[in-house]
């Protein structure tokens, strides 16, 4: 008989993190739901339950070493000492202006500062304390959830529309995607295959509801780079219709 699968989604008490938790759920996974807060993190894990999930909270701000690092040991002893998966979703857009814009020439360096610790650093510190799990998983996978706004090919095209400018929020992914190339260089001789995920726009609070896709529409891509077969793709970045240039 085959072990469950175990996997671990940041921000995932609601929106693309909660639909990526269900997908992986549906497909037998026991997912625990990473969130800071507590009241929303119970209420997901009680809806996942509901619909057949087995889901665990796992208490887990990005931001904060010690949360990440209680984390890790908490999905040790409830997971069997191995992590699967890891869906790295976790993210926020900043302060914005009217417009949902973030001028690059009145940029608050705070703002910047505190998207790139959730945004990027966040990812650096789950991803380093899951490590020892995830090695010791046959088939370890890691998803980034990013955002076609990283794309440097794309915000640079003048004929592509790419929505409003988002000074501190784009710039966050495009580090973010740098850095799962990094990381895959690091993992290339072993079977951990990352990659970055985008969800498109996607109707959420995170988009004040705004777009044509729908939050399960949006967990498909990183719910399809969790479960990837071994010999699968590392170091890219997808989209639904396939590779996102850089």
């Amino acid at each position: 008989m085959s072990e469950t699968m175990i996997a671990l989604v940041t921000g995932a008490n609601k929106g693309i993190g909660y639909e990526i938790a269900a997908g992986l759920g549906s497909l037998g996974y026991r997912v625990g739901v990473g969130a800071r807060d507590a009241a929303r993190r119970e209420t997901a894990v009680g809806k996942l339950r509901a619909v057949g999930v087995d889901a665990f909270g796992v208490p887990l701000d990005v931001t904060d070493d010690q949360s990440v690092t209680d984390a890790a040991e908490l999905i040790e002893r409830l997971a069997g000492g191995r992590l699967d998966a890891l869906v790295n979703n976790a993210g926020i857009s900043g302060e914005m202006d009217p417009g949902w814009v973030q001028d690059p020439t009145a940029l608050d360096l705070e703002v910047l500062r505190t998207v790139v610790d959730t945004n990027v650093m966040g990812v650096v510190r789950v991803t380093n304390a899951m490590l020892p799990l995830l090695r010791r998983s046959a088939s370890p996978r890691i998803v980034n959830v990013s955002s076609s706004v990283g794309s440097l090919t794309r915000q640079s095209d003048p004929d592509i529309e790419i929505g409003p400018i988002m000074a501190a929020y784009a710039p966050s992914k495009s580090f973010l995607n740098a850095l799962t190339v990094q990381y895959a260089r690091q993992f290339a001789r072993t079977n951990i295959l990352i990659n970055a995920a985008c969800p498109g726009l996607v109707a959420t609070d995170f988009t004040g509801f705004h777009g044509p896709r729908t939050p399960e529409q949006g967990a498909a891509t990183a719910i399809r780079l969790a479960t990837l077969p071994d010999g699968g793709p590392t170091g890219s970045f997808f989209e639904d219709d396939g590779i996102v240039p850089w």
